[in-house]
């Protein structure tokens, strides 16, 4: 089933239903992974509630190091691809690969073009001298279109893509032109570079563009992108969802070789703050190992520019409890009815961190670190509970309406963060 959007409420609908993109980040799926290793994973994030799955359609420039040696070309004497001879057997595992995983239940999202294929972005110096030409990219998405319509994927037209010149831009125009073309009804976006927020006025001021996908990255100086770009988006979106496409990845080092990794709270924080400052649609999860498809012993070298530090092996890094954090983030939104969620200016006095949202019935709010807060909010219509987001316990919640209309909302029971929710009174 087609997934759809609806404007009004800037949100994912399927089966006639809100639908929560609840993604996981596997963009070496279709170079590094068995079909035995395949089926294991469907099967645990099956469990988990997840429902997209990120999928680079071409061979990641970063991933881990295989023994599959697949290619989506025919390379070259010099290892080179010859983009004008396809390999099909690569595309028909993809299929075989596809299906598995719309059998589980989970919708593709499937890059077209990553930005080393593409010259002038800031991976041109990857693979320099083996770029697409710009005459390859319509017979190339026409064939993966064509023979993925089945499956009703989503299109990730770029991956980790800037925009630096009208050449780098008319590969994905022409990419997201002929998805559109050919599969109208196809749900299309752009998975752009790191804290990158403008989009050229060519996609934005189009009507191919489905949605916005931006990415808080894996910087640690700059994680207050999470709740900054969403925002930014929120605002100029005209009727467009909003989602975080990559959040910090969890165990994943500080890029630019500073020493640290990313927690369990730090994946779930972003998750938090991305959804409430604009991003309600949906979010997506990563973990440092299985992006790459890592297998202990493989290589994963430096990678120029981002410097990360060694992956776990796949099959651990499947089993990090963040990923069971995003899977309780979408069962509250979807058992409280968050679909819709609007970003709301009610904290006082306090840090950004702490995000507000909310629809005609609910008020969200997320708190990183206790604090007592100060709402500018009328809380009469409203029923309290907070909702420990390691533990998963619900505790009612005591506020005091001040005489300026305003509430409190004292320190709470937890050590740890929270959610928030106040319901309105039927």
């Amino acid at each position: 089933m087609t997934i759809k959007i609806n404007k009004q409420e800037k949100i994912f609908i399927k089966n006639n239903k809100p639908f929560f993109y609840l993604a996981d980040t596997v963009w070496s799926a279709f170079t590094n992974a068995t079909l035995e290793e395949w089926e294991d994973y469907l099967s645990y994030r099956k469990k988990q509630g997840f429902n997209v799955l990120q999928i680079n359609m071409l061979r990641q420039w970063d991933a881990s190091g295989s023994n599959l040696n697949l290619h989506p070309f025919k390379q070259m004497e010099d290892g080179t691809y010859d983009y004008g001879s396809m390999d099909i057997e690569y595309f028909d595992r993809a299929e075989v690969m596809l299906e598995m995983a719309v059998k589980h239940g989970f919708t593709p999202a499937l890059v077209l073009l990553w930005c080393n294929y593409v010259p002038d972005t800031w991976a041109d110096m990857f693979q320099a001298d083996n770029k697409m030409p710009l005459e390859n990219v319509e017979p190339y998405v026409e064939y993966v279109v064509q023979r993925y319509a089945k499956f009703s994927p989503i299109y990730l037209v770029s991956g980790d893509s800037n925009f630096p010149t009208e050449r780098s831009i008319a590969y994905y125009e022409k990419a997201l032109e002929t998805v559109k073309r050919i599969s109208p009804e196809s749900v299309t976006t752009l998975h752009i570079q790191g804290r990158l927020r403008e989009i050229p006025d060519v996609f934005t001021e189009g009507r191919d563009l489905d949605f916005y996908m931006y990415q808080s990255g894996h910087n640690s100086q700059f994680q207050p992108t999470a709740y900054e770009i969403a925002e930014y988006l929120y605002e100029s979106s005209e009727g467009r969802p909003v989602v975080n496409g990559e959040p910090c990845y969890e165990e994943i080092s500080y890029s630019r070789n500073i020493y640290g990794r990313f927690t369990r709270f730090d994946v779930r924080k972003a998750a938090w703050q991305s959804v409430l400052a604009g991003g309600a649609s949906g979010i997506t999860y990563g973990a440092h190992g299985i992006w790459s498809w890592h297998k202990k012993g493989q290589s994963f070298g430096i990678v120029e520019g981002e410097g990360f530090d060694t992956p776990y092996d796949w099959r651990d890094a499947l089993k990090f409890e963040g990923a069971w954090d995003y899977s309780f983030l979408k069962y509250l939104m979807e058992l409280y009815c968050l679909h819709g969620l609007k970003p709301l200016d009610i904290i006082k006095d306090k840090s950004k961190e702490i995000r507000a949202a909310g629809n005609e019935d609910t008020i969200v709010i997320y708190m990183p670190v206790n604090t007592k807060l100060k709402l500018e909010l009328d809380s009469s219509d409203y029923v309290f509970t907070t909702i420990d987001l390691v533990n998963r316990r619900f505790s009612q919640t005591e506020v005091v309406a001040t005489e300026e209309a305003n509430t409190i909302i004292p320190l709470h029971d937890f050590t740890n963060d929270v959610l928030i929710i106040g319901t309105r009174n039927n």
